[in-house]
């Protein structure tokens, strides 16, 4: 396993970028992993800056204190880190911010990004031409942003030669295991995630915590029209020939008018539409799957589990385990 460094090598160079309004799990989430990696063995050492070298107030009101300025780092780094904020457009607002983002980065051998971080990469010109991730509430407005960019919605994070982005908040605890993983092997990230007791590998992409996983905005009324009659009863027998009585025009016409309105056709949105129905009553109430499966329009549990699979990433059974309720995480949650 090739890596930036080994033990016994020099120490890794890290810088984490910090300014005001910065998402605190964004910017202590990755330290955490990789101080923690120095214990068995990894030589990361961490330093903290912001532009002016001063202490920042985080999104969630705690100060944090930082080492300096970009003067207290060495001339070449390892890796640079770009947590992010809510409000992504006061941060790419923010000249020096952007700036120093630009300037660690050129002096690393690796740039990194958690959630709204990939916004400060972009805007610096990092991201160019390269795949990113970011938070999935975010990936519409980063591409929008950053038509350079191209987004992807679902990865937790994206590698992009030197260039790693994460998705949102806790991914980017995803993102340092990788990053460990990489520098250091899987049996020394694997004894991380133990000790946090977190996840080596996330089971499933953003998909399975988004709101909504079609599009919804569709301004053709005729597309409109059949995305009201799926949304209204997504059980209901809508095979080609129903929906295309619905629109009042041809099914071979309404796939063409659906694929430029939406980006993609009635039949996966319809499956989009029934999945997310399937999530609603999985995590709502207590139904067998299958009679969840038939009450969604899926007609099966195993079709209905096919779905989930390729949309979500996980099984139905497993997102009713991991959304419905924390109470099975409880010690002796099983025996009351």
């Amino acid at each position: 396993m090739a890596g930036v460094t080994g033990p016994a090598g020099p120490p890794h160079d890290v810088a984490v970028v910090a300014f005001d309004g910065v998402q605190l799990l964004d910017v202590t989430g990755p330290l955490e992993v990789l101080t923690t990696a120095n214990v068995f063995g990894a030589r990361y050492r961490v330093r903290t800056v912001s532009p002016d070298g001063g202490d920042v107030v985080t999104s969630s009101g705690v100060r944090l204190g930082v080492d300096g300025g970009p003067q207290v780092l060495p001339r070449r780094l390892g890796t640079v880190l770009v947590p992010g904020r809510r409000d992504w457009r006061r941060a790419v607002a923010d000249a020096e911010l952007v700036g120093l983002a630009a300037e660690l980065a050129a002096r690393s051998r690796r740039v990194t990004s958690v959630c709204a971080g990939a916004f400060v990469l972009a805007q610096a010109g990092v991201l160019d031409g390269r795949r990113a991730a970011t938070h999935w509430r975010l990936a519409r407005e980063l591409r929008a942003a950053y038509p350079a960019v191209r987004v992807e919605a679902d990865p937790v994070f994206v590698r992009d030669g030197p260039v790693v982005t994460s998705a949102g908040v806790t991914a980017g605890i995803d993102l340092a295991l990788a990053l460990v993983e990489e520098d250091h092997g899987a049996g020394l990230a694997r004894e991380v995630a133990r000790e946090l007791v977190v996840f080596m590998a996330r089971p499933g992409g953003q998909s399975q915590f988004s709101a909504r996983l079609g599009p919804r905005d569709a301004g053709h009324p005729v597309v409109r029209a059949v995305m009201d009659a799926v949304t209204a009863d997504p059980a209901a027998p809508h095979g080609p020939a129903a929906l295309a009585r619905t629109a009042g025009v041809s099914a071979r016409h309404l796939t063409r008018l659906f694929r430029a309105a939406t980006g993609t056709t009635p039949a996966r949105y319809l499956e989009s539409v029934r999945v997310e129905a399937a999530r609603a009553l999985l995590e709502g109430g207590t139904d067998p799957v299958e009679r969840v499966a038939r009450a969604a329009g899926f007609g099966s549990s195993e079709t209905m589990r096919r779905a989930f699979q390729q949309l979500l990433g996980v099984s139905p059974t497993a997102y009713r385990a991991r959304f419905r309720t924390t109470a099975g995480t409880e010690s002796g949650a099983a025996a009351g």
